[in-house]
């Protein structure tokens, strides 16, 4: 029997009870069978995988694969996961490198099948490394059936986090934010950008998204997002204008409901 992740309330007050109970509720969700079954074939197993079309061959490596990177809408994509791994990045005219989403160049990079010295499947610490990512952005997935705004903070939660280890620049963690459709979301919605944002040319994107995010929440790198009290800040801020949002919504269709039943 699988653990559905308590959700009783959504927005600020949600995302704090899920904060306090994080630790219990992942440990409950990961005894799950299924997932168990899941991650200990890929423990066993992808060490001895060598090539792109081992991977995608076998569907239950890669559910684990594709969904520690939340690429798992592709699963049944094999020959566009098995372009994206065999080009790999370093080529800029590879697959990966010219999709918009920054999750892929990720992905191909992690599994290294494109490089050189062949893949990392076989490295000290890969497999425990993927298998955690998986299972945190399954846990992710099982509250965003419940409240998709809860599960994208989670997810920004995580990866924000993580900023202060990379060697990247400051502006490629921004394109990699703006490359991100679950982080970009987050930024959007926190910073007030309109709709009609992403049509805009990518470097005005970018510095658009720098002066906004220095002037309403005093975020001059996306490094500074390690700090927790910068990055509750972005949370809260977008979870306050999720809320706002959805009410709106859902009182122009009460608006609208109760015009169509006084016609009648």
């Amino acid at each position: 029997m699988s653990f559905t992740p308590v959700v009783p309330l959504g927005g600020l007050v949600g995302f704090a009870l899920l904060s306090r109970t994080l630790d219990r509720q992942t440990e409950l969700f990961n005894a799950a069978p299924a997932l168990r079954r899941d991650t200990d074939h890929f423990e066993q197993s992808i060490a001895g995988v060598q090539t792109a079309a081992d991977l995608v061959s076998d569907r239950r490596l890669l559910r684990v694969a594709l969904g520690a990177f939340g690429l798992q809408d592709d699963i049944d994509s094999r020959a566009f996961v098995r372009a994206i791994l065999e080009q790999g990045t370093e080529d800029e005219k590879a697959l990966a490198n010219r999709l918009s989403d920054d999750r892929y160049r990720r992905f191909a990079d992690a599994f290294g099948f494109a490089a050189p010295d062949g893949p990392r499947t076989g490295e000290a610490g890969f497999a425990a490394q993927i298998i955690e990512q998986f299972r945190r952005r399954e846990f992710e997935s099982a509250v965003g059936e419940q409240d998709t705004a809860l599960r994208l903070a989670l997810n920004a939660d995580r990866e924000l986090s993580a900023f202060g280890s990379d060697a990247e620049s400051d502006n490629a963690l921004w394109f990699r934010i703006l490359g991100t459709p679950p982080l970009r979301s987050v930024f959007e919605t926190a910073l007030g950008l309109p709709t009609s944002f992403a049509q805009i040319d990518i470097d005005r994107q970018l510095d658009e998204l720098r002066t906004r995010a220095a002037r309403q929440l005093n975020i001059t790198s996306p490094r500074d997002l390690v700090d927790n009290d910068l990055r509750e800040a972005l949370l809260r801020q977008f979870l306050l204008r999720d809320q706002i949002s959805s009410t709106a919504v859902l009182s122009s269709q009460a608006i609208a409901l109760s015009l169509l039943q006084a016609g009648r």
